[in-house]
């Protein structure tokens, strides 16, 4: 059976301060992909926007945190997409509690309304402000696996709480991703360890944020990044350093998978 590295993009992969990748780690997944290790990105963006990690020699990428799985080719592996009757209860509680909603697609990230939140948003990741469009009209003609809220974690309880069908996840505080309930990260290995024939207690996962818990506790050996959160590290069973101290590399060398 293969083995596989899965690795999160914002915070992991990507410094929130040089929005680039180490130069290390690029290195280092290239050996360990000259080893045989699948390399398989695992992000809450959606699969065509990653166009920051196009150095990374991936094979595949669980997008939209495990909802669509992907090849590097854009052949889709499995997608587990938002029922209609869903979005129209999300988008009254939009309208309902005033928060901003958005439809993340493989065209882009769009909106009904604007505020400092989905703007200051836009910037940690250096991304272009969302548009307002008819979400419903959007939603329509487009396949959809996972929703944006922009709130708070106190209205959030309250709003999921009136979506059975869905769940939230987080890796920053003025937004939740919205999926299906029982999608996560790690449904997204699951996925790939059947079509890749890989055996995920040799995997090792890497990342940072709250919806990177499943998939650090689903690998092998789940890695928390040193600039992770303390939920985050509670759950993996190591920490290297930080992004921008090359902590990829320094997890891959001091675990021996690379000398």
């Amino acid at each position: 059976m293969a083995k596989a590295i899965f690795l999160d993009i914002d915070g992991t992969l990507l410094s929130f301060e040089t929005h680039s990748v180490p130069c290390s780690t690029v290195k280092v997944l290239k050996e360990a992909g000259s080893l045989g290790y699948k390399i398989i990105i695992a992000t809450g963006r959606a699969s065509k926007n990653i166009q920051e990690i196009a150095e990374v020699p991936y094979d595949a990428v669980i997008a939209l945190n495990g909802s669509e799985c992907v090849l590097r080719d854009g052949t889709i592996v499995s997608q587990k997409q938002i029922s209609s009757a869903d979005f129209l209860k999300a988008l009254a509680l939009s309208e309902k509690f005033h928060f901003p909603m958005a439809l993340e697609l493989n065209e882009g990230v769009f909106v009904n309304r604007l505020n400092s939140t989905v703007i200051d948003a836009a910037k940690i990741v250096e991304h272009p402000v969302p548009s307002i469009v008819d979400l419903k009209g959007y939603f329509e003609k487009h396949t959809c696996c996972q929703f944006c809220f922009y709130l708070d974690a106190d209205t959030e309880k309250v709003v999921m709480s009136q979506l059975p069908n869905l769940s939230a996840s987080r890796w920053h505080p003025y937004f939740a991703d919205i999926n299906v309930k029982g999608v996560n990260k790690a449904t997204g290995m699951e996925d790939f360890a059947a079509y890749f024939d890989l055996d995920l207690s040799q995997s090792l996962a890497f990342g940072d944020g709250g919806n990177d818990i499943p998939m650090l506790r689903r690998a092998g050996i789940g890695i928390a990044m040193g600039n992770a959160s303390m939920a985050v590290k509670s759950v993996a069973k190591y920490v290297t350093g930080a992004v921008d101290d090359n902590g990829i590399e320094k997890a891959l060398r001091n675990l021996n998978i690379l000398r």
